[in-house]
């Protein structure tokens, strides 16, 4: 295929492509047989977004996924949407909206390569090895050439790695950075052992902390694979609900994504459940990666005393070390993990903006966001509860 044009078509969604010729590009590491870096590009993962009515008619995600063949066979792939508000998307954009439209424009519908309800950094310029280059500037390319001819005010990539911000701002899109916090594994046997990279006044809180969430009455379970049953699902579309309910006046996702979870990606989840006189009375659903793993939602229908925290952040560090896993992504924002080990990091994300006045303005905005936010990745480094000389000072130095 050496020098072969490369083609960009528009699928209407999962269904219109093969798993495997997706997957050849979203996660050609897992030809091993081994975990895709991140589940969420899969065929499996989107498809069961699509297939559940999460996203799709009704739901303001409308998929248009992007396909960029080489002689015939697939070389790279981009989860796409036309998107009709900016709910669902964790990079907020909403003031921009309000700005545009003040000034007579319509800033929806717009173009968004991401996850649904995902903030989790991944591959969204999704190509096969040896492909990145061309993969991504045909990608990049056909986005933006498909935002213009339809008349769309703008194009997002959002989550996208480092290295794919820097090839997009190099293909002249507008770069942000934002900040998330992730719990980082250094080799540590066990949590003691993490604990012992802590401030001792932070060490004995936790220590309290912990003791005080486990003595709700209960017991504590963490479930994957063949172990996750029918009715824990049951159990966690209640606590979903609530959540859902309290947070974004309703959910997300559809009951059928859980179903369908339980069918297609059970490997790729770590649920943990806690039970009460042998009820399930909340719980936390983490995805897996290679070397990560992904907090997404935690809901309860009895309310214990520090109980979120050990499920939600707690418990994940006990899984990444006890298996070996390089890090915890625990979500979106959340200044309260800081004082649980996780530190914050930069996120980064990629804009273009059609109406070229606008587009300068969002530039400055950009600008001077991006060094507050290396300001605050800073100040809340200092602050976290590592001891002196430990990997807090690394991280800053």
């Amino acid at each position: 295929m050496d020098g072969a044009a490369i083609e960009v078509s528009v699928l209407g969604g999962m269904a219109d492509i093969p798993a495997a010729e997706w997957d050849a590009c979203a996660c050609p590491e897992a030809a091993d047989g081994g975990r895709p870096a991140d589940p969420f590009t899969t065929h499996r993962f989107l498809a069961a977004l699509e297939a559940s009515g999460s996203v799709g008619p009704g739901t303001g995600w409308q998929p248009r996924h992007l396909v960029a063949r080489a002689g015939g066979e697939a070389v790279a792939a981009m989860p796409l949407y036309v998107k009709a508000h900016s709910q669902g998307e964790y990079i907020f954009d909403h003031g921009w909206a309000e700005a545009w439209e003040r000034a007579g424009g319509r800033y929806y519908p717009k173009l968004q390569c991401a996850v649904p309800f995902t903030p989790a950094t991944g591959r969204r310029l999704l190509t096969r090895p040896g492909f990145a280059g061309p993969g991504r500037a045909a990608l990049i390319a056909a986005a933006v050439q498909m935002a213009g001819r339809a008349g769309l005010s703008s194009f997002h990539i959002t989550f996208c790695t480092a290295e794919e911000a820097e090839a997009g701002a190099a293909a002249g899109l507008l770069h942000r950075v934002t900040q998330q916090f992730h719990w980082l594994n250094r080799g540590y046997a066990s949590y003691d052992d993490f604990l012992g990279d802590l401030a001792s006044r932070k060490r004995k809180a936790l220590r309290r902390e912990r003791q005080a969430a486990r003595s709700f009455g209960g017991t504590i379970r963490a479930l994957t694979g063949a172990a996750i049953r029918p009715e824990h699902w049951d159990a966690f579309w209640a606590f979903y609900q609530d959540t859902g309910s309290r947070k974004w006046g309703r959910p997300y996702l559809t009951r059928d994504f859980f179903d369908r979870v339980h069918r297609d990606l059970r490997d790729d989840v770590l649920l943990v459940i806690a039970e009460r006189a042998g009820r399930p009375v909340a719980g936390a659903l983490n995805f897996l990666g290679r070397d990560c793993i992904y907090g997404r939602y935690w809901g309860c229908i009895e309310q214990h005393p520090f109980l979120h925290f050990e499920l939600c952040y707690h418990q994940a560090i006990d899984w990444a070390i006890a298996h070996g896993l390089a890090r915890v992504e625990a979500g979106a924002q959340g200044e309260h993990k800081l004082a649980r080990g996780y530190l914050p990091v930069a996120t980064h994300s990629l804009h273009w903006i059609a109406d070229p006045g606008f587009r300068a303005a969002v530039a400055r905005f950009l600008e001077a966001e991006r060094r507050a936010a290396d300001e605050e990745i800073e100040v809340l480094t200092a602050w976290g509860p590592f001891r002196r000389g430990g990997p807090q000072d690394e991280e800053r130095a």
